[in-house]
């Protein structure tokens, strides 16, 4: 037996890097393999509280009131170790919350408030969230105090709503119920520079064109979470940043009004953060030392002073009383003229040629200094660019519309990713609805169900007609921000009735046999394209000698053309499917992958991919009818034959024609089927060639079928969120 006290002197028995970021994974060694981390983002394992927490039921138990007292204090509580600036933390929540949920984008449904991924890196550890540890440490004591009624992830975007309110600011409302991760998302895909605020133009086609920017992105610069202050890339331009802060909040979903509502009401209070060397700062939180217990860039020059603060750079407050919610902004920015200046920290900021005295605000610190207030180029792009400065003029006519237009943006900017308003809880919610919440009225549930299956059992539709449609419908959702999916029934509606992946013409069949049969029965549509689909699924089992039924839960509404913002739900627009085996047209992305990401929106796990693609192969479900990857002699049966001829060593394996592959007979090369590189991954990836042979097996056909039926039933159920 070794003696490990004999081992040489220095010699530490754990292999260096094994079990931090400095040891190699598989991807590094092997970088073109299929990597499906992202299907195990959030793994029940590294969840404390166990499946049986319920943050919902945890939620009735908190006292709203006296968290809200708690905040409260709290904005004016200054601590020694990090003091408020003016002795007011406002500005400081503002920014955490607005950060926070600033880094949602609408391509995707990614980032957001609504996990608390702000503790986590990369997040916690951007350059444009320097300081924002500081916030959070802050709110540690309330958070301590309340303990799981409260998570993170609710107490981040509550605290700037507070800080508002604080201010003056009658809030528009607030809705709890986001619930906390547990590890990074490591996966979420922020851009593919190699260092924090690389040259903006990596991803870009044009710089110059801002429509052009890298998709899903919205932020500029890796490590921003909306443009540079300073300008494209850090060269100030007003008109060329004005495009970019366009573009950018458009891919946050907000449209002009609301870009400049939260530009002028995001920086009506607190301020920048400049005076001193930059370059001081210690590392950040994820690469600082032990000793700084999760807390980064620290600054030597500080010396306990809120004034000698560094973070972004620039240095100064843009209003003169910045701890009030007032007209403060557009008073500033129309009321001088400016020039461009460097602040103490060397960043580009405007200033004013010329202010009283009065105006100036007072110094952070000592309120018997004054300094000059400043602007960032986005700032001055709302004074240059005609469309965003007739709306400011409107806003200055009419302060109280702006001041309901901002408090609506606001509430929509940290609510944006929480879905449609059934999930949120508390005493604030707001009574009115409100488009981009996607609401749809509820559906009967008194209905026969019954007499509607044997209705569509007899409508004249095949298998794959019911299953693909229903599938169709499903598909959409996304758990990024619990947007798309079969509630609704908005497959019906402008645009999704005409996009490519649905098939409209096959669509407009199915959905001509549909709508008479909810039209008699009382049934949702919604239902009964989910129900229909379950009809297929259910013959496709009988098929194959499996009698199984397929869970139904009633209920689902049917969306109207006026609660559907038509241009919002353009980007749930499908450009593959490879559960259909569908690509809309070649992609830099491998079909493989974009199958991952998808799969990941969709909160499905790779066991269930698995077994949804090899059922939706043999029922027959491509897109079209294309016919790779059914494997299989007895097409519209649920079957397992996807996975027993796909791993049968009677068969070789080429890639053939227009980008697909020959499946043929070892003995004589017939050609046998022909497949996708989306089918062939299920043999060749190690991960996924296991999940394979677990349904090739033959004591495996029942086990398969019940699978299917499980992993279905999850996808038609992923919206439903009146139900457990």
């Amino acid at each position: 037996m070794d003696d490990i006290t004999n081992k040489p002197a220095g010699k530490c028995p754990v292999m260096h890097g094994a079990i931090t970021e400095t040891g190699k994974s598989n991807t590094d060694w092997w970088p073109n393999t299929l990597n499906l981390d992202i299907l195990s983002q959030h793994d029940t394992k590294t969840n404390p509280l166990g499946k049986g927490f319920d943050y919902r039921e945890e939620l009735k138990s908190l006292d709203f009131a006296a968290l809200k007292a708690d905040l409260l204090a709290l904005m004016t509580d200054s601590q020694e170790w990090w003091p408020a600036d003016w002795g007011h933390y406002g500005g400081l929540m503002i920014r955490m919350s607005w950060h926070a949920a600033g880094s949602y984008r609408l391509a995707d449904g990614r980032g957001g408030a609504g996990t608390g991924n702000q503790r986590f890196a990369p997040l916690n550890s951007w350059p444009d969230n320097v300081s924002l540890d500081k916030a959070r440490r802050l709110l540690w004591p309330i958070k301590k105090k309340y303990g799981n009624k409260v998570s993170w992830a609710d107490l981040i975007a509550y605290a700037g709503t507070i800080a508002y309110e604080s201010m003056g600011l009658k809030t528009f409302g607030f809705g709890f119920g986001r619930e906390d991760i547990w590890h990074p998302e490591k996966d979420t895909y922020w851009g593919a520079e190699k260092e924090w605020l690389a040259p903006s133009d990596a991803r870009y086609g044009n710089v110059d064109e801002p429509s052009t920017m890298e998709n899903p992105l919205a932020a500029v610069q890796m490590g921003l979470i909306y443009v540079n202050p300073e300008g494209v890339n850090g060269k100030p331009d007003p008109m060329k940043t004005a495009a970019q802060v366009r573009e950018t909040f458009k891919r946050m979903a907000m449209n002009d009004e609301e870009t400049v509502a939260l530009t002028a009401g995001g920086h009506t209070v607190g301020k920048t953060h400049g005076n001193g060397d930059a370059h001081a700062l210690g590392p950040n939180p994820e690469a600082a030392d032990v000793t700084d217990q999760g807390m980064g860039w620290v600054n030597p020059n500080q010396n306990g002073l809120a004034s000698r603060a560094v973070t972004s750079g620039l240095e100064g407050a843009w209003t003169s009383h910045p701890t009030v919610f007032d007209m403060g902004f557009f008073e500033m920015l129309f009321g001088h003229e400016w020039e461009l200046r460097k602040s103490p920290a060397g960043a580009f900021q405007w200033e004013p040629v010329s202010i009283t005295e009065e105006d100036k605000p007072v110094d952070a610190s000592d309120p018997s200094i004054r300094h000059n207030p400043m602007m960032t180029d986005a700032d001055m792009a709302m004074k240059v660019d005609p469309i965003y400065n007739a709306i400011c003029q409107k806003f200055m006519a009419d302060p109280e519309y702006f001041k309901d237009t901002f408090a609506r943006a606001w509430f929509k900017l940290t609510h944006r990713d929480m879905g449609p308003k059934v999930r949120y809880v508390g005493p604030d919610v707001p009574g009115e609805e409100l488009i981009w919440q996607d609401p749809v009225s509820a559906g009967s549930t008194s209905y026969d169900v019954a007499a509607v299956k044997a209705k569509l059992i007899n409508a004249g539709l095949s298998i794959p007609e019911l299953v693909a449609t229903a599938w169709d419908s499903a598909r959409t959702y996304r758990g990024s921000d619990m947007r798309g999916g079969a509630n609704g029934a908005r497959i019906r509606l402008s645009p999704q009735k005409d996009w490519e992946g649905n098939e409209p013409a096959r669509l407009a069949k199915v959905l001509a046999v549909l709508e008479p049969i909810a039209a008699q029965t009382g049934a949702s549509v919604a239902d009964v394209i989910v129900l229909a689909g379950n009809v297929g699924v259910e013959l496709a089992a009988k098929a194959a000698g499996v009698d199984v039924s397929v869970p139904f839960t009633p209920g689902r509404g049917d969306a109207t053309a006026a609660q559907t913002d038509a241009e919002s739900f353009s980007v749930l627009e499908p450009i593959h499917d490879g559960f259909r085996n569908w690509l809309k047209k070649d992609y830099v992305v491998s079909p493989e992958e974009l199958l991952l990401d998808r799969t990941q929106l969709m909160g499905l796990t790779a066991p269930e991919m698995t077994v949804l693609i090899g059922g939706l192969r043999v029922i027959g479900a491509n897109y079209g009818g294309l016919k790779h990857g059914v494997f299989t002699e007895r097409e519209g049966a649920l079957t397992n034959d996807f996975f027993v001829n796909l791993t049968d060593m009677a068969y070789t394996w080429k890639k053939g024609a227009d980008g697909f592959y020959e499946i043929r007979d070892r003995k004589t090369g017939a050609l046998k089927w022909t497949a996708s590189r989306v089918d062939l991954v299920f043999g060749s990836n190690s991960i996924l060639r296991a999940y394979a042979e677990l349904y090739a097996q033959d004591d495996a056909k029942e086990a398969f079928v019940k699978d299917f039926v499980a992993a279905w039933t999850k996808v038609m159920n992923a919206d439903r969120f009146d139900i457990a």
